[in-house]
Parts: C-alpha cells; structure tokens; sequence
C-alpha cells in the first residue's frame, strides 16, 4: 500500500469511526485525483485523494455546493481534510454513461443530460458566484497543445513558419467565434465518462471543479462530440434541436436559431478536440498514460468533418488527413 493509501486509509476510518476500512479503486482521471469507494454497514462512499502540492480541494468544494443547488446531482461534501487533501463525498454509483449508453437508449439518456446541461446554465444565470473566465487567452493556449505535445512531441512533426502561420490564423478565428456566443456556466469536461446513470435525478454530474464562464455551446460539444464515444450526425443534429427546444423552456434562448447554435457548435468542437488530441497527447508523454493515444483519432475525426463545410479549416484538415494520421497508426 503507498503512504497516500495509508494516510487517506487512517484519516477514513477516523472519519466514520470504524477500526477497519473497506476501501477500494473507483476511478482515476486525467489529473493527480484518485477516487476510492468506502462501504461500511451498508452505506457507499467515495473519497477523493488529491494531493495538496497538485490539486486544490477548494474549486471542488464551492463549485459542487452551488450546482446542487442549481438541482443538479452531483456528489456532496461529507467532510474535508484540505490539510491532507482528502473528501469524503456522497457516492453517486458506478454506472458510467460510457458504459451503457447504445443506439437504443441514447435518446433517452442523452434526454437527461442535456435536460441537466439547461438546469446548470439557467442556475447559472442567475449565480453570484465567480468563476474563472474563458477568455481568449485560455482558448489560444488550448488550441496550441495540440501542435506542441501531439504534432511535434508525439508525433515528431516539424512544422514550416507558413503552416504554424495558417494554424495561427485558423486558431483566432476559433477563438472569436467561441467569444462571440452567450456566456454561461460551463462543467468542461461534459461526457459519458463523468455522467453517472443514477435511479433518481439522472445523471449524475462528476469531475465539475474545473468550471467557467464560457461559451454557450461547449458542454454540448463535448457532450454530443464525446471523444471517446461517437454518433452519427443526423442523430447529433436531432438532439442539438432538442436543446434548442429545451433552451427555449428555460427561457434562455432569446432568438438563438439552431442554424445559428449548429453553426457555434461545430466550430467549438473543433477548439475542443484540438484541446483533447494535445492533452490525450501530453497524458502519454508527460505522465506515463497511454490508454488516451487510442482516442485521438476519433477526436481528429470531428475536426475533419466540421472541415468539410468549413473552408477555413481545410489546412488544418489537410495537416491532420496527410501528416497526423498516418503518423498514428
């Protein structure tokens, strides 16, 4: 057992005050965070392990109170030790959307989430609480992992200045289409890997702490262009109209077409998947976890599609179609 078990392990069983935890994995995510599930006279909980030196407790705890407020299910705080970087929160299953989302169920289950997506963002609109913006900067950043840690890293791709010049104009023209849309609160990181299918209030909603204020079609992005599950588009489409809709509802769509949302979205998920095939990229390098490399190129394959009626796109899609992918495989 590593130190971090053994302290989460002492701090746990003081915790609940029991002499013998029983602790086991949960999960583990893209960052320094583990999970641990506890079960202890009939009762499930998970712990996150979050060391102090990498993660800060503190996002995670605020942003986390304020969504269930919102009504969103999400896990609650029991106890904290920011010291040690421990939480003791509510269990919300071991159910991953991921896992059971197919072709037969997905209306449903996509039904519930982007239901909860319009719940984050009316409660949103109306939260006094900060959260850090998505600004231009941040945009920009995220856009140049992808030439950093999966073209040149990875894949040891060299560049000429005229391509890094295209991908630099194609990147601000991303950014000011991102900058151009409402803003509202934003998870992130949307997907079927951090929704739980739950009984009550589905789905539950994880790895939030992270939040924003940002554009209006980002979670939808990364909810209905999961790279690491992928849809045909006319189903995508239907269920983007069904938020239309449900934006509509709330009394948040103010105009908003969904030629106009459709237009946003593509867009935005071609700053998102340039974000994640760099991370994916950076995760394998950096931090010694491969298993992401076999999500980028159904992560690329967004990118190429939104090329095809995007004109702009197309050097960045003739990067990724001639040099990316075949360096992959």
């Amino acid at each position: 057992m590593d130190q971090r078990l053994q302290q989460l392990t002492a701090w746990v069983e003081k915790t609940l005050g029991i002499a013998t935890a029983d602790i086991s994995p949960a999960s583990s995510d893209a960052s320094f965070r583990r999970y641990f599930r506890v079960r202890h006279d009939g009762d499930s909980y998970v712990v996150m392990d979050a060391p102090p030196d990498k993660e800060d407790c503190g996002p995670f705890i605020k942003v986390s109170a304020v969504m269930a407020s919102f009504g969103l299910n999400v896990p609650l705080v029991l106890q904290c030790d920011l010291e040690q970087g421990f939480l003791l929160l509510t269990d919300l299953g071991e159910r991953q959307y991921l896992r059971w989302l197919d072709a037969d169920n997905a209306t449903a289950l996509y039904g519930d989430a982007i239901e909860a997506l319009v719940r984050l963002q009316t409660g949103g609109a109306t939260s006094r609480v900060a959260l850090p913006s998505y600004d231009r900067k941040r945009l920009l950043l995220e856009m140049s992992l992808f030439t950093e840690w999966l073209v040149e890293k990875q894949l040891g791709v060299r560049l000429s200045s005229a391509v890094h010049q295209e991908l630099d104009s194609i990147f601000s023209c991303l950014a000011d289409e991102a900058l151009a849309q409402p803003v509202v609160w934003v998870h992130r990181d949307y997907h079927s890997r951090n929704l739980m299918l739950t009984e009550e209030n589905n789905p539950g909603v994880l790895d939030f702490q992270d939040a924003v204020l940002g554009p209006l079609s980002y979670d939808l992005v990364s909810l209905l262009k999961d790279c690491y599950i992928s849809w045909p588009r006319h189903r995508v489409e239907s269920w983007v109209k069904d938020y239309v809709v449900r934006l509509g509802d709330a009394g948040l769509n103010k105009g908003l077409s969904c030629e106009q949302l459709l237009y946003w979205f593509d867009l935005m998920g071609v700053q998102r998947h340039l974000k994640a095939a760099g991370i994916f990229a950076r995760l394998n390098i950096r931090d010694g976890k491969p298993g992401y490399l076999q999500d980028i190129p159904r992560t690329l394959s967004y990118i190429c599609e939104a090329a095809q009626w995007q004109p702009r796109l197309r050097p960045l899609d003739h990067l990724i179609q001639e040099e990316v992918l075949p360096a992959l495989e």
